[in-house]
């Protein structure tokens, strides 16, 4: 007899799933994944950290993952990646698993990155004390594409402005290389070019799936694929270690 769902998760040998947002938003936009985890039995948790720095941000994720009561599943999306590959160093992490998201190597910035592989925004501003946010009117087309329009607007007046720092940062020692990731490549973003998001993924070996006429809200837009890619490396990321 085939196992249900929920007795899939149970018997998956990892429960415990941590989701991580980016720039400009709160961990709210993961509603739809965390609804869909939720009913297949995982444990979830959002991280809620407050983009004033980078060591902030990763500090407050590595508060969420000493909560966690074994092996833990981290996903982050667009700058959440930078700091899962950062925190997902921590004992708990048994793999990473990226949703248009940046994987960076030791040294490297977002800000070079991005100059290497030009994304399709102009939507960014700055503030004079040195934080950033996404010019509301650019906001639908530019991050979030496939959302509804109203759903789009309210985001876009609903930001978290980001300390421009953490674009800066150069990253440390990344989690990737010594443990098994995943990554979901938006075919249509404009704010991660989907070619840095492939090369992230080849370089770090990552089992890869691209999910077509996706925009950087792919995590929202199609739940049901991000889910399943998160599912996937719950039940497979003890075997590859």
């Amino acid at each position: 007899m085939a196992l249900s769902l929920t007795a899939q998760a149970q018997a998956a040998p990892v429960h415990n799933i941590v989701l991580v947002h980016g720039a400009w938003v709160t961990g709210a936009g993961w509603q739809p994944v965390y609804d869909i985890l939720l009913k297949h039995g995982y444990h979830v948790t959002v991280a809620q950290h407050p983009l004033t720095s980078f060591s902030d941000d990763v500090a407050a994720v590595n508060r969420v993952l000493a909560m966690q009561d074994g092996p833990t599943i981290l996903v982050g999306h667009s700058y959440g990646g930078a700091i899962i590959t950062d925190a997902g160093n921590d004992a708990h992490v048994a793999g990473l698993v990226y949703i248009a998201a940046h994987a960076l190597d030791q040294g490297e910035t977002e800000v070079a990155n991005g100059k290497r592989f030009p994304n399709a925004t102009q939507a960014i501003k700055k503030t004079p004390d040195g934080f950033s946010y996404l010019d509301p009117a650019f906001y639908h087309a530019d991050f979030a594409a496939d959302l509804p329009v109203k759903q789009a607007e309210f985001e876009g007046h609903a930001q978290v402005l980001t300390a421009s720092s953490v674009f800066t940062t150069p990253a440390g020692q990344p989690a990737w290389k010594t443990k098994p990731s995943w990554y979901a490549v938006a075919t249509l973003d404009r704010i991660i070019n989907p070619d840095l998001e492939r090369m992230y993924a080849k370089r770090a070996g990552s089992h890869t799936i691209e999910i077509q006429g996706a925009s950087h809200s792919v995590y929202e837009s199609h739940p049901q694929e991000v889910a399943a890619l998160i599912e996937a490396a719950a039940t497979h990321a003890l075997d590859e270690k």
